[in-house]
């Protein structure tokens, strides 16, 4: 079960986009798990919310985009339990994906994406993860019929992903 939950105060302005239960699940097939149906739970908050996550979990008291709470460890991933917890930071998102001249919904859909690889145990750590990370989240976008999450003028930027 993928379970939605948008924070109080962001429900009168924010919808969650269509299209997230199809995105959790190609990442996975995408990841060599299409037979499974993950449990996992999205989260879109504030962006102090995810600030304070992110101060409390990475030492990094700043808001992030995205962040991804792993229950579990790869390989031997038990799709019976949950995988773990997604945090989306709402407000940063919508204006980034402004910036970057993307849909909001279509940046939000990719995000997931990317921190559901993230619980499938994927990284982007060093540039051979983050090549193989990179391609799985294209493939993913692909098929979903979304744009190139790293077309080159973005890949290259210190503010990618």
């Amino acid at each position: 079960m993928i379970e939605v939950v948008v924070d109080d105060e962001l429900e009168a302005s924010f919808s969650a986009p269509d299209g997230i239960d199809r995105a959790v699940l190609m990442a996975c097939e995408v990841a060599g798990f299409s037979a499974q149906k993950p449990e996992l739970c999205i989260r879109f908050a504030a962006d102090a919310a995810v600030q304070e996550l992110n101060a409390t979990w990475r030492s990094k008291d700043s808001v992030t985009d995205v962040l991804s709470f792993p229950m579990q460890e790869a390989p031997g991933f038990d799709f019976s339990e949950s995988l773990g917890d997604i945090a989306l930071a709402v407000p940063f998102i919508l204006t980034e994906a402004d910036r970057l001249n993307l849909s909001q919904d279509d940046h939000i859909l990719h995000l997931i994406v990317h921190a559901t690889l993230h619980l499938l145990g994927f990284d982007h750590i060093d540039d051979d993860d983050a090549d193989e990370m990179q391609t799985l989240e294209r493939q993913v976008m692909s098929k979903i019929g979304l744009h190139d999450p790293y077309p080159a003028e973005v890949k290259d930027s210190p503010e990618s992903i």
